[in-house]
């Protein structure tokens, strides 16, 4: 039978425990690891590649939303909520198909996603996990600023460029990101994760538009997905099967794949 290997997060022991004990009622399921904050999962999920997740969204620190934004596409596991939220999240969730569970747990309705989860994964699915995850916490965004003043609202977020910067324009701001100051960025679905400088802004351009305006010698994928600044690399660590990390220089990590770890070596020779 199928195991799921999965991580659970909360920054909470007793909910960290209460899920564990749940879940260890499925024959299906694996937790091979517990993360009480958003950057444990972060590296959990880098290392450990897991099918699921458990993630709690309400969380000091980095968030469940911030965990989303931080990982790769292409690393990205099937991911369950664990919420405490109102109503207009909820229909944001079914909005984009995004599964949770609502605080405090119910034993069945645990079951029933994780059987959901079970099924896609026997199913093979290979489109992105991330994008439609993306797309709910877009329209949670949306929603959230409906209340505020029309000229605060926020809008979908959209991006322009000239030379050697891009101009996102988002909540009635527009920041300039110079493209030097981009640590990484990931591709999910219609949307683009730009990291840069500590801050992840989520625009709509493809990764082809974006990649023919950087410079081809600081900026290299590695995974399908994902590109990063090699300036921000500070170590590269081997995997045993195959791959390896890249540790950037603001602490975050980065996988990649096999299929593009020559263009690293090269670099840097």
């Amino acid at each position: 039978m199928l195991k799921l290997k999965t991580i659970i997060v909360d920054d909470e022991p007793l909910a960290l425990e209460h899920l564990r004990s749940m879940l260890a009622e499925f024959e299906g399921v694996d937790v091979v690891a517990d993360c009480r904050n958003g950057r444990e999962a972060v590296l959990a999920v880098s290392e450990m590649d897991p099918e699921l997740m458990f993630l709690d969204i309400q969380m000091p620190g980095l968030n469940g939303f911030e965990v989303i934004k931080a990982l790769q596409s292409d690393i990205m596991p099937m991911v369950i909520f664990v919420t405490a939220f109102n109503e207009y999240a909820i229909d944001a969730f079914d909005l984009h198909a995004v599964d949770y569970v609502l605080k405090p747990l119910d034993p069945e309705r645990v079951s029933r996603a994780v059987e959901r989860a079970i099924d896609r994964a026997n199913r093979n699915q290979t489109e992105s996990h991330k994008a439609p995850l993306i797309g709910a916490i877009g329209e949670i965004a949306e929603r959230t600023s409906a209340a505020l003043p029309a000229n605060t609202a926020a809008h979908k977020p959209a991006s322009e460029s000239i030379t050697g910067k891009l101009l996102v324009r988002d909540s009635g701001i527009v920041k300039v990101i110079p493209f030097d100051d981009i640590d990484w960025v990931d591709a999910a679905g219609d949307y683009m994760c730009i990291h840069a400088l500590g801050e992840t802004h989520v625009i709509r351009i493809t990764l082809g538009e974006l990649m023919e305006k950087l410079d081809e010698k600081l900026f290299v994928r590695i995974h399908r997905s994902t590109v990063v600044n090699v300036q921000r690399v500070v170590s590269i660590t081997p995997l045993r099967k195959g791959g390896s990390l890249l540790e950037l220089s603001a602490g975050e990590t980065l996988k990649v794949s096999r299929n593009y770890r020559e263009s690293i070596r090269n670099l840097f020779r």
